[in-house]
């Protein structure tokens, strides 16, 4: 069974940063999309930020310039770079990735457990 694993987040004050990350294991015949989505409490499950296989992302205008999303490919890892955080992005990250399921090309997406984070101000 797949399993993504997710670290870091915390708590920190506005203006600080934070890294989460998260590592696919399992069966996996090869991943396709890479992202992170947030819920905050009262609020939707949203996309914060996405990678392709190839490199290029995606971005939700809430935390363009501020946040960087990167992956890689040899160690199933995907990572979100958070600087210059805001109260307003207090919420539980959760980690989402494609995985091909082999050379069907089937896939399926999957969740991570989510991890908080919590920007005072």
């Amino acid at each position: 069974q797949v399993q993504l694993v997710e670290s870091g987040g915390g708590l920190v004050q506005a203006g600080g940063s934070l890294r989460v990350s998260c590592v696919a294991s399992g069966p996996i015949f090869s991943i396709r999309d890479m992202g992170w989505y947030r819920q905050a409490p009262g609020k939707q499950r949203e996309l914060v930020a996405s990678v392709t296989r190839d490199g290029n992302t995606n971005y939700a205008d809430s935390v363009k310039g501020r946040f960087t999303i990167s992956r890689d490919n040899a160690k199933k890892m995907v990572n979100l770079q958070m600087n210059t955080l805001k109260p307003e992005d207090t919420a539980v990250y959760y980690c989402n990735v494609e995985v091909v399921r082999g050379f069907s090309g089937k896939s399926d997406r999957h969740w991570g457990q989510g991890t908080q984070v919590t920007v005072s101000s």
